[in-house]
């Protein structure tokens, strides 16, 4: 029944998609917008504001718009995040500024981020104050984790506890916010939001933390991307950072070799890198890492005295999300 349910929601989330970005002009700005949300992905985050409502409401239908309003965010960071990371490709089409320029691509961006605004005061006056000041508290951290995580391109050290805050900011607490939205929109209880945006906080971090072991381990055919781009680029992941705390002697040494290296075969740098992350047992040490984060969003799921049906529906959801991810 939920799979079912959860393709019925996809479908109310892309027919309201299409109907609040039709029309405007300049055609080139709005054209923009259209061409970003038409991209796809899995639309995890209107799902997860309609699953979290679903908790306490079945009128799904009616929060719709505000789920797809949580969508339309998501993308205008996206648009920004490209054109900070000179990215060239966004789910392998072009992003939206290669395909039109830098301008059009930011006030596309500034655009999308004032219909959020626009769309939130069709809220019910009684929730309107709550939802502005938990949206913009999430927001602010978005662009606060965004800001860190260029900054860590520049330094030569990473501290785990560093990195994990960034990832929290950057992308989990957006998570956090779609689950205790969801929560507010069926007038939960105060306590039930907070759980359960510390679900999706946890969650979102174990998903980034699976997110940088899969470009190393993944399979390139379901991660849909070549493997060891992290690694090309120096990024500081958790794998990385955790490597370099623990690595010794020669090891220690290969890696700041590979590091520094300005010319490099890439296969060769992908190779050496990872048999160290083995020698190291890198892999296992994020594994770890990745179910605690996962148990712990779980454990705020259980803490809710909610329809256990429900509940376990939510879980599975959740759980089928990191399957497809492996």
């Amino acid at each position: 029944m939920m799979r079912e349910e959860i393709s019925t929601y996809l479908q109310w989330i892309e027919a309201e998609i299409i109907k609040q970005n039709r029309g405007g002009t300049p055609k080139s700005l709005y054209e923009a917008q259209r061409y970003i949300l038409a991209l796809g992905g899995k639309r995890v985050r209107p799902l997860l504001v309609a699953l979290s409502y679903r908790l306490y409401k079945n009128d799904i239908l009616r929060i719709i718009p505000f789920a797809v309003t949580v969508e339309r965010f998501h993308n205008f960071t996206l648009i920004h995040d490209d054109i900070m990371d000179e990215a060239p490709l966004r789910r392998g089409k072009k992003t939206v500024h290669e395909k039109w320029d830098n301008s059009t691509a930011i006030l596309a961006g500034d655009t999308m981020l004032v219909k959020v605004y626009d769309q939130f005061l069709n809220l019910e006056p009684s929730i309107l104050t709550e939802a502005l000041t938990i949206f913009n508290a999430m927001a602010l951290e978005v662009c606060e984790g965004q800001q860190t995580d260029m900054e860590f391109e520049k330094i030569n050290r990473v501290s785990e506890k560093e990195y994990i805050n960034m990832i929290r900011q950057k992308t989990a607490v957006l998570l956090g916010f779609c689950m205790e939205f969801g929560a507010l929109l069926a007038g939960a209880k105060k306590q039930d939001q907070v759980a359960l945006r510390e679900l999706g906080i946890n969650i979102g971090i174990g998903f980034q933390l699976k997110d940088d072991l899969l470009d190393v381990y993944g399979n390139s055919n379901k991660v849909g991307k070549k493997l060891g781009g992290d690694i090309l680029s120096n990024k500081k992941t958790f794998l990385l950072i955790n490597a370099l705390s623990k690595a010794k002697g020669k090891d220690k040494d290969i890696l700041k070799t590979w590091i520094n290296k300005k010319k490099f075969d890439s296969k060769e740098k992908v190779a050496v890198i990872k048999s160290i992350y083995d020698k190291l047992k890198i892999r296992e040490l994020t594994e770890k890492r990745i179910s605690e984060q996962f148990d712990v969003g779980f454990r705020s799921l259980e803490s809710l005295q909610l329809d256990s049906h429900k509940k376990e529906a939510l879980k599975k959801f959740i759980v089928g999300l990191i399957e497809r991810q492996s």
